[in-house]
């Protein structure tokens, strides 16, 4: 739900920094490499230690490069299949290495096994949402449903949540049980976000099956 304004928004305002990029000669892709590599030196280095306020800067600083590349290569005119999938794919390992970070803070310093089990399903969520999409778009239907918590909303969430979190390390009494309550609502959220786009998935096929009943796919 956010992806629609958020992305029209950031995309004005970081157009100029993504023409100087390409007049400096940076490509794209290096763009997108080095934004994921950021994020995830920020989350499993920084959250594991607790350390969250100062994690969630890095990260931020780092994930605006989803935007950054994609605005890059519109304006040199050289946006490729391949580009798509590079970015598409760092957007899941970038993704999985902060609820990975949560995971680990929670197993070990954090001492708190059910939320390093939410963390842990937040992250397999969170790619089973992209996936389901991504397949049901592959064998040919639209996936047209807007999910609860997708991708921005459980980023946006997190992150938040984890930088207030991180407050607590600088006096602020009690504001870290912010992060465990958006834990939570991710964890939700993603789950109510997949079955949406599953039974949307079965309804879709169920109508193009029925509209060509002989050329359904062939295996599973």
């Amino acid at each position: 739900m956010l992806n629609k304004y958020a992305r029209a928004f950031f995309t004005r305002v970081l157009t100029p920094f993504a023409a100087l990029l390409l007049r400096l000669g940076v490509s794209p892709d290096a763009v997108t490499l080095i934004g994921t590599a950021g994020v995830m030196a920020g989350a499993l280095v920084f959250f594991p230690m607790g350390e969250f306020f100062w994690g969630t800067i890095v990260i931020t600083l780092f994930v605006f490069s989803d935007l950054v590349d994609g605005n890059m290569a519109r304006q040199a005119g050289i946006s490729s299949r391949w580009g798509a999938f590079l970015d598409s794919t760092l957007d899941r390992v970038a993704d999985g290495a902060i609820f990975a970070g949560f995971a680990l803070w929670y197993a070990g310093s954090g001492d708190d096994n059910v939320l390093c089990a939410v963390a842990i399903f937040c992250l397999a969520s969170g790619q089973v949402v992209s996936y389901t999409k991504a397949r049901g778009e592959s064998i040919g239907l639209p996936v047209a449903v807007n999910g609860l918590v997708e991708r921005a909303e459980r980023l946006v969430i997190s992150l938040v949540a984890a930088g207030l979190a991180g407050l607590h390390a600088f006096g602020v009494p009690h504001i870290d049980i912010l992060l465990p309550i958006a834990l939570w609502i991710v964890a939700v959220g993603s789950l109510v976000t997949l079955i949406q786009r599953v039974v949307t998935v079965r309804r879709e096929s169920a109508e193009a099956d029925a509209a060509s009943p002989a050329n359904g796919p062939a295996d599973r």
